[in-house]
């Protein structure tokens, strides 16, 4: 125990020094990011056609290059899956996390390059690891293992050499050996794409371990939790994994899931830790457990630029305002360019830069990682609406909250011009839709593990519409809001749909 007490004391100071010399100089961090980011690429197909050669500072760069979106990236990308290199990064890049679709596709496949994963995703896991160590000092997090959530893998039938899966199942194919030793399940259960068979491995082998910490989304971890409990008897995970104190989430809102884990895992030093990372990059991470708000990290390979919402323009991290919200706009060592990721973020401090996760650029549901947008559930009901002869006047849907051992689910209020002769039918065919259109919700739906099938509610035709007039909100751009990530729009009409006023 001393030798590891030890090592990590010196892993602490070594990454609290680099942090925290990023943090008290974030411009000119992210200046030199940028001109070394140029530099590495200045040969390659896409520094090539906008003369990269030539551009000498941040102005210049965003001067030059168009904003860019997974459309424009897209031939791009598809080209180095077949095997092409050079295009957009001047390394190797063998490795796609695969992520959830955009207008036009299913999926979409973000380039991940060796430094892409050296210096942004390992390295921002860990600066998590840091912070939480120098925050607490007497942790014994590293006497046990860490339960890694992580997702499938698949071979790239274009390409033998080409990998794609999802970001945490491409991180844990490249981990380093040491990585290895600390965390738990071995690589071929984590990997496996069998969620059913897979949750039902990884609880069998972790029960009969020291976990200290888990790492993952809260979904899916609380599926596996349920399994555990189921296996062992117990209702406290504390019981189970006696020496448990750190859990590290992401990729959805934790809010309405705070309340279930302090059910779970009931245990006073129990500690709850926020990032932000994706596909794209890891971005920032909760430092400090009196906010909520997280460090922007300004030195793990992305060049950050921020789109005002108010006027669309777009601003270098120097520029932006406290309080203010934000289109999220990255440069990265894997070869995305001013891409815009479709995130927002509200700064909460410019001294030192902080941020929270405001939402998505469009409607979406990301209550359980299913990522869901608006272009998404316009087509699914229209396909519907094709295969029963109905017609919709309007629509609202919300996420119905994992809750005791109830699943979670999306729940849709249609006003309908012309209603289905048969609602569940119309409901299955919705979900099917649903499922064809986006592969994250399709594999929440896999077997009803996460997400169960959708609940439909008719309402009497002028319920939106007298809903809105009481809101004072009748002509112009006012609308339904079609999806959110909490049930207060849908509840409330709800209401009105049963009591008028």
């Amino acid at each position: 125990m001393r030798l590891i007490d030890s090592l990590v004391s010196w892993f602490v100071r070594q990454r609290m020094e680099g942090i925290l010399h990023s943090a008290g100089r974030p411009v000119e961090m992210q200046e030199r990011l940028l001109r070394q980011l140029i530099q590495d690429s200045k040969r390659t197909e896409w520094g090539g056609q906008y003369e990269y050669a030539s551009i000498k500072n941040s102005k210049q760069f965003s001067e030059r290059i168009p904003l860019q979106d997974y459309e424009s990236l897209k031939l791009f990308i598809e080209r180095m899956m077949k095997g092409e290199q050079n295009i957009l990064w001047s390394s190797e890049i063998n490795w796609f996390a695969k992520s959830s679709g955009t207008t036009s596709d299913r999926s979409k496949f973000i380039p991940v390059s060796r430094e892409g994963l050296r210096d942004c995703h390992f390295k921002g896991g860990r600066d998590v690891m840091a912070v939480y160590c120098h925050n607490h000092p007497e942790t014994k997090i590293f006497s046990g293992k860490g339960l890694l959530m992580g997702g499938s893998h698949q071979i790239n039938q274009l390409n033998e050499d080409c990998h794609y899966g999802d970001v945490s199942a491409v991180m844990l194919q490249s981990m380093p050996l040491l990585a290895h030793w600390i965390k738990t399940p071995e690589l071929s259960v984590a990997l496996m794409d069998d969620w059913e068979e897979k949750l039902e491995r990884m609880a069998e082998i972790t029960i009969r371990q020291n976990v200290t910490h888990i790492a993952g989304v809260p979904t899916w971890t609380l599926v596996l939790v349920r399994k555990i409990f189921e296996k062992t008897g117990k209702t406290n995970l504390a019981e189970v994994w006696k020496n448990i104190e750190l859990y590290i989430h992401g990729g959805v809102s934790f809010t309405p899931y705070r309340e279930q884990f302090k059910k779970l895992i009931q245990s006073d030093k129990m500690r709850y830790v926020e990032t932000y990372n994706a596909s794209e990059g890891f971005f920032a991470l909760q430092d400090s457990e009196n906010s909520d708000d997280m460090l922007l990290l300004t030195d793990n390979g992305v060049y950050y630029e921020f789109i005002e919402i108010e006027n669309q323009k777009c601003r270098p991290l120097s520029e932006v305002e406290a309080g203010k919200t934000y289109s999220l706009v990255i440069s990265t060592n894997s070869g995305l360019w001013r891409y815009q990721i479709g995130d927002t973020v509200l700064f909460t401090s410019t001294n030192p830069y902080k941020i929270k996760v405001a939402g998505r650029t469009k409607h979406f549901i990301n209550a359980f990682g299913e990522e869901v947008m608006v272009d998404n559930t316009d087509k699914a009901i229209a396909q519907a609406c094709i295969q029963t002869g109905a017609l919709v006047s309007d629509y609202t849907v919300a996420p119905v909250f994992l809750e005791g051992n109830n699943k979670g689910g999306h729940e849709w209020l249609i006003e309908f011009e012309k209603p289905p002769a048969d609602l569940k039918g119309f409901t299955f065919l919705l979900d099917e839709s649903l499922r064809l259109l986006n592969s994250d919700y399709d594999a929440k739906r896999y077997k009803d593990i996460a997400l169960q099938l959708p609940i439909i509610h008719s309402l009497p035709q002028g319920t939106f519409y007298n809903w809105m007039k009481s809101k004072g909100k009748l002509g112009g751009q006012n609308k339904v809001q079609r999806l959110a990530n909490d049930r207060k729009i849908l509840d409330e009409i709800s209401s009105f749909a049963i009591s008028p006023k």
